[in-house]
């Protein structure tokens, strides 16, 4: 997402489109994407049967479509969605479709600007990457996975680089699978790879990789760690002090490893999703202490409240003070900010974000249907009929709703100290 300090920040409830009259007037309504500002509402409808356009803020795009699907907008504003064309998929963008087409493509995946649009595609039983609608030369015999650089420079996809026949366990063990950077595989093979991952400066990938039938590994730039373990789950690179961070199993239990050897001292009997502090100096993640239950450790520390369904990845502070979680238990979901739980429940819960001081916590909630904004555990805002997560603005002062009420898209901005009294 972009600065969003130029957004508009006024004061007030703007009506963005009537939904209900989109519903009459097409034969059918898919789902409803908004925009980051709030400024724009947009769906894929269908105008006649079989026929496909992009509806957005009561104008329609001049293209007719087979397929509109995957409606996103991307981080620097633009609507994009992949259609459908002549049987052929391609990326439409601001109602712009790129010149080439594919028998099939998806998983649009954005540079953190959005200049970069990546998406996978399969054309004649061969598979590969397009990069903003250039396909790469080379092609492969599948092709799974997908990750672009922050900077747009980099973009690596996980590719069978070799064919498989149907039961050849030899070739199976052999190894047939790579990852491509920019086109260009790796040398070496392995048996599986999995959650490619590009440093933040895009001069590194590194990958989940399969050495034997239960040898497991992380390899960076082709090259896996010296260490093997029994499982592992996708790496992260850690700048701040030149490291990539994975978890692993070993010796029957899972912890944290750093280049390849366990920075954490605890063990648990499952660990993944890791997520690093803005500074990179703090690492929390999800844990499982026993079985059927789990909580967040941070810094090798579990918290002590548990969750016998579920604990989602967690969230840092600002500052890497201080950590959040949507966790559910007895099939009721909360948030749970540095291991204390709020009172209140719901059928379901978004990701927590923190207040640029780190001093409070707002998420987005649902109960019977409905949809509001709860701010410390206290439900603050009406229930709407669709609600997506609340923005902050830059200094914290000002928040966005978007939101759908009565059959009406609309945006507000309300002041903080309304919002978070106290």
């Amino acid at each position: 997402m972009l600065d969003n300090g130029a957004w508009d920040w006024e004061l007030g409830k703007r009506l963005i489109s009537d939904l209900g009259a989109v519903h009459n007037r097409f034969v059918d309504v898919h789902e409803w994407v908004v925009s980051a500002d709030g400024e724009r509402i947009a769906v894929p409808v269908l105008t006649a049967p079989e026929i496909f356009r992009v509806w957005v803020n009561d104008s329609l795009w001049e293209g007719e479509y087979e397929k509109a699907w995957h409606l996103h907008f991307a981080p620097d504003g633009r609507l994009t969605a992949l259609v459908r064309v002549d049987d052929e998929w391609t990326m439409g963008i601001d109602g712009e479709l790129w010149e080439e087409r594919w028998e099939f493509a998806w998983n649009p995946s954005f540079n953190r600007d959005g200049s970069v649009i990546a998406v996978q595609i399969k054309d004649n039983m061969e598979y590969t990457v397009a990069v903003n609608g250039q396909a790469w030369e080379q092609r492969f015999h599948s092709s799974r996975g997908l990750v672009v650089s922050d900077d747009g420079g980099t973009v690596a996809a996980l590719v069978q680089v070799e064919p498989l026949a149907e039961a050849d366990i030899f070739k199976f063990m052999e190894g047939t699978w790579s990852v491509a950077v920019n086109g260009v595989p790796w040398e070496r093979k392995f048996i599986n790879v999995y959650g490619p991952a590009i440093s933040p400066d895009g001069g590194h990938v590194a990958a989940e990789v399969r050495l034997d039938i239960c040898d497991y590994s992380i390899a960076e730039d082709a090259v896996p760690w010296e260490n093997t373990f029994g499982c592992v789950w996708e790496p992260v690179f850690r700048p701040s002090r030149g490291g990539l961070l994975a978890p692993v199993r070993l010796n029957g239990s899972w912890t944290i490893t750093e280049n390849g050897s366990p920075i954490w001292d605890g063990r648990f009997m499952q660990l993944w999703n890791q997520r690093l502090s803005p500074d990179g100096e703090h690492i929390a993640a999800v844990v499982a202490p026993g079985f059927g239950s789990w909580t967040v450790a941070v810094d090798d520390q579990p918290w002590r409240a548990s969750f016998n369904d579920l604990v989602l990845p967690p969230v840092f502070s600002p500052d890497g003070k201080r950590v959040a979680a949507g966790v559910r238990s007895n099939g009721s979901w909360s948030i749970a900010v540095d291991g204390r739980v709020w009172a209140d429940e719901f059928d379901m819960v978004w990701d927590p974000i923190f207040t640029p001081a780190g001093d409070r916590v707002l998420a987005k909630v649902e109960r019977d249907g409905r949809f509001a904004v709860a701010i410390d555990g206290t439900v603050w805002s009406p229930w709407y009929e669709a609600l997506w997560e609340p923005i902050l603005s830059p200094d914290g002062k000002r928040l966005l709703i978007r939101a759908v009420d009565d059959g009406a898209y609309f945006r507000q901005v309300v002041e903080s100290d309304t919002a978070f009294p106290g």
